[in-house]
């Protein structure tokens, strides 16, 4: 062993570790973070522009009957998106924004679909 290899040996014991304990212990991510997308579905207007910049294409306009006529919305496939953030800049009436949630691993790729619910959730 060298003289430099037991310095080294040394110094890292005497250090913390640099790496946290995940699970255990969960950092805060930063205020302007992007994880999982959400939508407000009453802000929505239907105008796809949300769709149309997506470089990704996982955001699709579907049809959806809100209060017996049928309205176009986003449905976000959150397993394609690679959180840009064009989504919320193209959007007129900021009814797309992404909250700081960044747990977002399943066995279930379904669950990774957001849909649009009809008013009331029903």
């Amino acid at each position: 062993m060298s003289l430099s290899m037991v310095r080294e040996l040394l110094r890292t014991l005497v250090r913390r570790p640099v790496t946290r304990k995940y699970p255990y212990e969960v950092r805060e991510p930063p205020e302007r973070f992007r994880g999982r997308i959400a939508i407000d579905y009453s802000k929505c207007v239907g105008c796809g522009l949300c769709a149309r910049f997506c470089p990704a294409a996982a955001i699709r306009m579907v049809m959806v009957d809100v209060g017996g006529r049928k309205v176009r919305r986003p449905e976000v496939h959150i397993y394609r998106c690679v959180f840009c953030g064009q989504c919320e800049l193209a959007c007129p009436r900021g009814a797309i924004s992404y909250s700081r949630e960044f747990r977002l691993a399943t066995y279930n790729k379904g669950e990774l679909v957001l849909r649009p619910e009809p008013p009331g959730g029903g």
